[in-house]
């Protein structure tokens, strides 16, 4: 795993986005990573409680990776949003209890990725954000679904 890091100890899981020169920004070798690991967690009868987090203290997950973004075709962001779901509904649907322990930016799709935990914690400088409503883009790793639920359709 190149941008994820996992320490099980005592049935606990702590799953770490690890780009903090990106801001942990989610790319596909990111998302088909964390779809491999949360595949084998959720398997596992050794993990009770998995905490996700980012490395470093200024992101949780600043979002999508905008430099693969900006170069994609519409079929490859397609099969990056697909991908970001399929990640975010296996976290969302684990037998495990699901902790986001936000440590910073939670933008985009780091906003999204706390929404399909069970529980978020987030610390003092944690911000929560779909800024690219803002720029006439729909979330697209299942954001407009989870936040009516979370906190209600008025306020979302």
């Amino acid at each position: 795993m190149n941008n994820l890091l996992l320490d099980v100890q005592d049935k606990l899981a702590i799953l770490t986005i690890n780009r903090p020169q990106k801001l942990n920004a989610l790319n596909s070798e990111t998302l088909c990573e964390l779809n491999a690991i949360l595949f084998d967690l959720d398997q596992r009868s050794d993990v009770n409680v998995i905490i996700l987090t980012g490395s470093g203290d200024k992101a949780f997950v600043s979002g999508a990776d905008i430099n693969e973004m900006s170069n994609a075709s519409a079929a490859e962001g397609r099969t990056m949003s697909l991908l970001a779901m399929d990640a975010f509904n296996l976290l969302e649907n684990m037998h495990q209890v699901t902790i986001a322990a936000v440590n910073g930016s939670a933008l985009g799709g780091g906003c999204e990725l706390a929404m399909a935990c069970d529980i978020r914690v987030a610390s003092v400088n944690a911000r929560f954000g779909q800024p690219e409503c803002s720029l006439g883009i729909v979330p697209g790793f299942g954001g407009t679904q989870r936040l009516p639920r979370l906190i209600g359709k008025a306020r979302a």
